[in-house]
């Protein structure tokens, strides 16, 4: 199986978990679950398939995408009623879900010829699209958008550090693995340790001060 499809295959079962989940913590019913686990693992994928110009997208071409997701979004559900999940596993998840995936759609976008800013870009929106879909249908702020979390943050790094890595000669394993590393490792920090963005803040205008011919 070439390691293109191993990512993929890891990843996608990763966000199914999480979609899972997230369904389970809105107390969605089975048929929910498995929505939002399709959503959440084959969201990014899809939108990336679709800006490359590349047909089918990825699980129409190979279904077994989609059973990979079904099974791990249903096993997920009898697990969790033996083991209580604890509060950050769906962020924790996530950060494995971004670490496969990010480095499975810079493969997609080096092996169709586009230059290593594409690559980055599409890493970043196969890994962070399916989350996004997840908690806007799960009405939730995405991960993504939340106020100074190193969520895409970590894409860009890791992804560039893979990219930069095999323009430096550096065989495509140990670059994948260095990529995922960097990405797990950084949102794992994240979230184990609060690491956080500076957070932009404009203040509001202050009103006008007043006419002091205006009297009444």
């Amino acid at each position: 199986m070439k390691i293109l499809h191993l990512l993929d295959y890891c990843g996608v079962a990763v966000f199914a978990v999480s979609g899972a989940l997230a369904a389970g913590r809105k107390s969605l019913d089975v048929l929910g679950v498995v929505v939002i686990a399709l959503v959440t693992a084959t969201g990014g994928g899809t939108i990336r398939d679709l800006l490359l110009d590349r047909h089918p997208v990825f699980w129409i071409a190979d279904p077994l995408y989609v059973v990979v997701i079904i099974v791990a979004a249903l096993l997920t559900i009898p697990y969790t009623r033996w083991v209580r999940p604890p509060t950050q596993i769906l962020q924790v998840a996530d950060a494995f879900g971004l670490a496969f995936f990010s480095i499975a759609g810079a493969q997609v976008a080096l092996s169709a010829g586009h230059s290593g800013v594409i690559a980055v870009m599409m890493a970043t929106i196969t890994a962070s699209f399916g989350g996004l879909l997840r908690d806007v249908l799960c009405n939730d702020i995405p991960m993504i958008l939340r106020k100074g979390n190193i969520y895409a943050t970590a894409v860009i790094v890791g992804a560039s550090l893979y990219v930069a890595a095999l323009e430096l000669g550096m065989e495509r394993v140990p670059a994948t693995v260095l990529g995922m590393v960097a990405i797990a490792g950084f949102r794992l920090g994240a979230i184990v340790w609060n690491w956080s963005l500076p957070v932009y803040t404009l203040a509001d205008d202050e009103p006008p001060p007043p006419n002091r011919n205006d009297r009444p």
